[in-house]
């Protein structure tokens, strides 16, 4: 039987499927409700939602732009989700280096929605997850995930608490994917997937994102037997030897097989790994170029901590090779140095592919045919799309929040267009202005108009020309005609204009 060790484990492909750790589960321990009440009283948490810096090095490695530039970036972002299909087709290299800059926060869990085709994936199967979330689910497979549930990310607020919102929608995506492909079943490395998901989208939304990345980004990554994190461990040896030689003969001289140092970091993306700023970076650029990015974080990660000679001298065995693995250095995880040295690797998709070919053909020399034949590896959101294309309302955004502005009715917009033509007051009914739905309680009190006003003197005599005293004498002039002040506005205009400015601010 195979041994696990801080989440990697010996050659025995059989258990691999299972990659709990006593690291995770020394985790896991603090995750109970004894621990955790009292816990999170007198810890805070950073701005992704950790305790009590339960996520080392993040905020040493985190990257904080201008507000300005933020500002910027969403609204680029919003554009170009606004016209997704254009973009992607036309202006995909635009796209690219957005990701690899960063995708705004705040807009990060509708941009990976749209990058995977989980948004696709979603509007073409409407009411496929409810179905599945209605059904009780395979109990062999239920059981497991509810001990695994209180593991994935126990310092983060949405999952510390047992029972809780996060953990109760992180076991709803699960269960509903072992439904939805039952031969697949569930490994536990779906689970941090799915758990990183879930911080930034709703259970649907990871629901279909999990589909994606399992079906199309990493395929048969968490089918039975694991084959293909196996023949991708073969990949990753094979191009070591380009990118860094001297890394590549010391693993090769102490026989370490790729699968010991590799499994959990391809599987969960590395979100068990990396600072949690550098996990969102490499996030980004994943789903937009797809796997050959997990290919360079791990073959920077190797060249850094196994490519130069000093390096090498402190391991000159296979345990301390391991342990030197396991103890990745912080500054090379921080975030501007990890995102620069994955730009820089020179592995392309095509490299991917050719490689895999490769291997694949040397696995059925050595052990016959695949156990399980997972669907073709899409690389990246671009392949993705033009895979499935999609409908014009497949990707339109629906957004959560909608403010109903109230519009004039047409009766009045037409009364008011014959009062322009005439210029005659006497053929013009009285508007009610609408008030603004919006104000502030210090706001002062709308003037009067309309009906509201006070009635003209009698004589046809502006409220200027009143009679200061009783004994004043009438003017003999004749009345001038009664004509609208040219600098005012009707309260119609008036508040189509604040509806108009109002309408542009609800989106934003």
């Amino acid at each position: 039987m195979a041994r696990m060790e801080n989440g990697r484990q010996s050659m025995d492909t059989r258990s691999i499927r299972t990659i709990s750790s006593s690291r995770m589960d020394d985790e896991s321990s603090l995750g109970s409700d004894s621990e955790i009440n009292g816990f999170t009283s007198d810890r805070q948490t950073d701005k992704y939602g950790f305790i009590g810096g339960a996520q080392q090095h993040t905020e040493e490695s985190a990257q904080d732009l201008p507000p300005q530039v933020l500002r910027q970036r969403e609204l680029k972002w919003l554009d170009m989700l606004g016209h997704w299909d254009k973009w992607m087709i036309k202006r995909f290299n635009k796209v690219r280096l957005r990701c690899q800059k960063g995708i705004p926060p705040a807009l990060r869990g509708r941009a990976w929605l749209y990058l995977s085709g989980g948004k696709v994936k979603k509007e073409q199967n409407q009411g496929k997850f409810q179905e599945l979330d209605s059904q009780p689910g395979d109990p062999k497979w239920v059981d497991v995930i509810e001990k695994d549930l209180h593991r994935q990310f126990p310092f983060h607020e949405m999952f510390v608490s047992r029972g809780g919102h996060g953990q109760q929608d992180l076991f709803r995506v699960l269960k509903a994917y072992t439904l939805y492909r039952p031969e697949e079943g569930y490994c536990q490395a779906q689970a941090p997937i799915a758990a990183v998901l879930l911080m930034h989208m709703p259970a649907e939304d990871a629901f279909w994102g999990l589909v994606q990345i399992c079906e199309k980004y990493l395929p048969g990554y968490y089918s039975p037997g694991l084959e293909a994190i196996q023949l991708d461990g073969e990949i990753l040896f094979a191009v070591l030897r380009r990118v860094s030689p001297l890394a590549f003969r010391h693993l090769e001289k102490h026989k370490i097989d790729p699968i010991l140092y590799m499994t959990e970091w391809f599987m969960c993306a590395f979100s068990r790994t990396l600072p949690w700023a550098s996990v969102l970076r490499v996030w980004d650029m994943f789903l937009c170029d797809g796997v050959k990015i997990i290919f360079r974080v791990g073959l920077v990660l190797l060249k850094c901590m196994l490519g130069t000679r000093e390096k090498l001298k402190a391991c000159q065995g296979q345990y301390e090779t391991m342990e030197l693995l396991r103890a990745l250095e912080p500054r090379y995880m921080q975030e501007g140095f990890l995102v620069r040295e994955i730009l820089e690797v020179p592995v392309t998709a095509r490299d991917v592919e050719r490689e895999n070919y490769t291997q694949l053909k040397r696995w059925k020399k050595n052990r016959g045919e695949l156990n399980f034949k997972s669907p073709p590896r899409m690389h990246g959101a671009r392949v993705v799309l033009l895979s499935e294309p999609p409908r014009r309302q497949d990707l339109q955004q629906n957004p959560t929040i909608v403010l109903e502005v109230p519009q004039p009715t047409p009766q009045l917009k037409k009364k008011d267009r014959s009062f322009k033509k005439k210029g005659s007051i006497k053929k013009s009914q009285p508007v009610v202005e609408i008030p603004n739905p919006y104000s502030l309680p210090n706001d002062p009190a709308p003037p009067l108009a309309g009906p509201q006003a006070p009635p003209p003197p009698a004589g046809n005599k502006s409220p200027e020309a009143a009679p200061q005293t009783d004994t004043e004498p009438p003017r003999q002039q004749p009345a001038p005609p009664t004509e609208p002040p040219p600098a005012e506005e009707s309260p119609l205009q008036q508040s189509t204009q604040s509806l108009s400015s109002t309408e542009q601010d609800t989106y934003l």
